[in-house]
């Protein structure tokens, strides 16, 4: 019992995470089609740049802020100076720009910040939670990393859902042409879809990077992962990408902590093959009927 309520929870952590990412991938995809390569190096900046501070001497929070702030920036200056180039093209330009911009950052980071592994803080103890003689697998960062992912959740939701802003950010994701003649200004859109997905990728390398080491690798694997989480919950679903991270988390962590650590990669990959024979929308996908 005590190793199923350790592998749940060490998943549900995971998970949160994974969703993270995959909440910044399907933002992206819901505005422009693009599945954007470079998310996990633009996170890895943003990352040591809150170290930095850190290591300046500045608080905690002032790196996470300052951080995230840097996420919403750099996903709009992507956006509007690279991106924004292969509009109208085809879609394998989106690809391979997001692909060279992927080689560029890590380039850019090692040489910037250096190659070697650096430890990040993390604001909370990373001890479990000790009750009675038994020690609970959820630390106090892993508390703070499901609240703050819950938080944006909800924030994107009632974005979306309740602001006229959130309305013209739907219309020219489903439709730029009529939403530019109904006066919206699609251009500043897209530039506004992409600085929140980076500010939220920004979250997610915060978060994997508490009270870890850095590297300008040490987003890489996090992609598969966040990529496996959008397909599973669906890339057009905000929701289903949380739900997809969380559902993922749990399933890796039970294959680590009941088979074998070194399965993880194989099981992730399985259920992205599984996920795209039976439902390849992803478990949230719609179908809409359309009148002609």
């Amino acid at each position: 019992m005590q190793q199923l309520l350790t592998t749940v929870l060490t998943g549900l952590t995971l998970g949160v995470v994974y969703a993270a990412f995959a909440l910044a991938l399907v933002l992206i995809w819901r505005a422009t089609r693009i599945v954007n390569f470079a998310q996990a190096p633009m996170a890895m900046v943003t990352t040591y740049v809150a170290l930095v501070l850190i290591d300046a001497g500045y608080s905690y929070w002032l790196g996470f802020a300052v951080a995230l702030l840097s996420g919403l920036v750099l996903g709009a200056v992507v956006e509007r100076f690279v991106v924004r180039f292969s509009a109208g093209k085809s879609e394998i330009n989106a690809v391979i720009l997001t692909l060279g911009l992927f080689i560029v950052l890590h380039a850019l980071a090692a040489i910037v910040f250096g190659s070697r592994y650096r430890s990040f803080p993390a604001p909370f103890g990373l001890r479990g939670f000790q009750i009675g003689d038994t020690t609970i697998a959820l630390t106090g960062f892993g508390v703070f990393t499901i609240l703050a992912v819950g938080a944006v959740m909800v924030g994107l939701v009632l974005l979306f859902r309740g602001t006229d802003l959130g309305l013209r950010m739907r219309a020219s994701a489903f439709n730029q042409e009529v939403s530019r003649l109904l006066g919206v200004k699609v251009g500043r859109m897209l530039t506004l879809g992409w600085a929140l997905a980076a500010f939220v990728g920004s979250l997610s390398g915060l978060l994997i990077a508490g009270g870890g080491l850095v590297h300008p690798s040490y987003m890489d694997g996090v992609v598969v992962y966040g990529f496996v989480a959008a397909v599973l919950g669906g890339l057009d679903s905000p929701v289903g990408a949380v739900v997809g991270g969380v559902l993922l988390g749990l399933s890796l962590s039970l294959v680590s902590g009941y088979v074998g650590a070194e399965l993880v990669p194989l099981a992730a990959l399985v259920i992205l093959m599984g996920v795209l024979l039976g439902k390849p929308g992803g478990l949230f996908a719609s179908v809409r009927e359309r009148r002609v």
